[in-house]
């Protein structure tokens, strides 16, 4: 297919409005000419030209440098809608909402780890569970779960797991205040009761990190990263089988309702993925309800996750978390949808952001930056792959110009998961990893087979290194297209996979 992509600087690319009928407004692609040439082979640039037949699209859409074929959307995908008439998708959230990353920093170094690396690793492992459909170690009520859904974080925090400083650098202050625990079904609700304080399977993880390199030695310096060899923890996981079900809830009921929509039923037709609701309308604003239920859950949960990683570094290394200066960097979600005021056509406007495997990236001055990092502007987190490194960006004004404030939110997979398990065997890629100072603790399966044989390691075949687009491109892509700036670089001395 003759697809006209026209060069509008390096590293940004744009197919006009008038490539097809539908287009309401142009699809834009932040990659370089590598990244460009891995998304000409699967469905991204469909997908991307696709979502902007939505009403109310305004702008352009936009794909980031580690965009792929997604559900309906691209991940990767931003599309930002009119919030009086435009419409909310939850193809443009994703199943897992609010799935995000937290970084928490250390005073500690290698050397004061390295050997304990088993142990912390063991303690992770025990105390935040990581596979599918595990329970975590909170048992809620009814109750207790409808006050997570409403406060999130703040909750959470206020039963004693965490700190204070935590809210202050998380995105929204870990609350989307438009939370109703009641727009959630009861299916839903039965499936996320067991599930706070867990990790979760597919590409979630925690990894113990060093400082590998620093870029902007100012700007790290206000995150908290001093010193090449400064051990780190990032985690990544989300809302579990509570958004799962909130999503395929609201796909349904979406799709009948379109039915009944001349112009919404015209869209079902080019692509039923494209699932959407009027935000005026009753349901769309259900599900926005419902997901910013979903979204406080995800961020009780990674708070939840961030109480135990200080508790197991406290129960290894027989120190406080204060005393190792165990300090949130932040935390950000990167598969939301979210009301904010952008300029369009200079003038502000109420938009609803879909960021689909995207990550917020206000600049410096934003009073929607966290007042501590207000001077440098926001941390943006993408993590790599095992065996990759992971960076530690700052949002900037030409981000906040172009993109709606939006980054990458990490490397991008090359390959399905199917693939992958056919192209690799877990235990060669633990192995792998190990022969390169990375511990490595996943639960062991039997689910997974390849060549008649099982793969007790499976779920690290998924996820090997070599699955992924490298993350030093996608990075400098970033970088390059001004929507990112590089601060930090850490790579990973033990890992646990989800």
């Amino acid at each position: 297919m003759d697809i006209p992509l026209n060069k509008v600087r390096d590293d940004v690319w744009e197919i006009g409005s008038d490539y097809k009928q539908f287009m309401r407004v142009p699809a834009r692609f932040y990659a370089s000419s590598q990244l460009l040439d891995k998304i000409k082979t699967d469905l991204t640039i469909q997908q991307a030209v696709n979502i902007t037949s939505m009403p109310g699209v305004v702008k352009h859409s936009l794909t980031m440098p580690d965009g792929h074929q997604g559900y309906g959307f691209p991940i990767g995908g931003v599309v930002a809608c009119d919030f009086d008439d435009g419409v909310i998708s939850p193809g443009g959230v994703g199943y897992d909402i609010n799935c995000g990353v937290r970084l928490v920093k250390t005073d500690l170094l290698e050397e004061d780890v390295r050997s304990h690396i088993p142990q912390i690793l063991d303690g992770l492992f025990e105390t935040i569970p990581a596979g599918l459909g595990l329970s975590g170690k909170l048992r809620l009520s009814q109750r207790e779960l409808s006050e997570v859904l409403s406060a999130g974080s703040e909750w959470v925090v206020e039963n004693g797991y965490g700190w204070e400083e935590d809210l202050k650098r998380t995105e929204n202050g870990g609350r989307m205040d438009e939370a109703d625990p009641g727009k959630v079904d009861d299916k839903s609700k039965k499936r996320g009761t067991p599930q706070l304080g867990t990790l979760g399977s597919g590409n979630h993880f925690i990894e113990v990190q060093v400082v590998d390199e620093i870029f902007d030695h100012t700007t790290a310096e206000k995150f908290g990263i001093n010193e090449v060899g400064q051990v780190a923890i990032l985690l990544h996981t989300g809302g579990r089988g509570l958004s799962h079900g909130v999503c395929s809830y609201y796909l349904r009921e979406f799709e009948r309702a379109m039915r009944q929509d001349k112009v919404l039923s015209q869209i079902l037709d080019l692509e039923r993925e494209l699932a959407c609701a009027y935000l005026s309308q009753d349901l769309g604003m259900d599900y926005y309800k419902a997901m910013s239920a979903c979204a406080n859950y995800a961020w009780a949960n990674r708070q939840i996750g961030t109480h135990f990683i200080r508790k197991t570094f406290e129960d290894v290394l027989k120190k406080s978390a204060e005393d190792m200066g165990m300090h949130l960097v932040y935390d950000v979600a990167h598969n939301i949808a979210k009301a904010e005021v952008h300029e369009v056509d200079g003038s502000k406007r109420k938009l609803c952001i879909h960021r689909k495997g995207a990550t917020r990236a206000f600049p410096a001055g934003d009073e929607r930056v966290p007042e501590v990092y207000r001077g440098v502007g926001q941390p943006v987190l993408v993590p790599g792959s095992m065996g990759t490194r992971s960076f530690l960006l700052a949002g900037t004004k030409i981000g906040e110009k172009e993109t709606f404030g939006s980054c990458a939110h990490g490397s991008g997979r090359m390959m399905s998961r199917t693939k992958a398990t056919k192209t690799y065997r877990g235990i060669e890629v633990k192995k792998d990893l190990e022969s390169r100072g990375i511990a490595v603790k996943v639960r062991e399966t039997k689910r997974k087979q390849r060549n008649g044989q099982f793969d007790r390691y499976g779920e690290l075949a998924e996820e090997a290194s070599g699955a992924y687009k490298d993350p030093e491109v996608v990075v400098d892509c970033c970088e390059t297209t001004g929507i990112g700036k590089k601060v930090a670089a850490f790579r990973a001395i033990g890992v646990i996979k989800g």
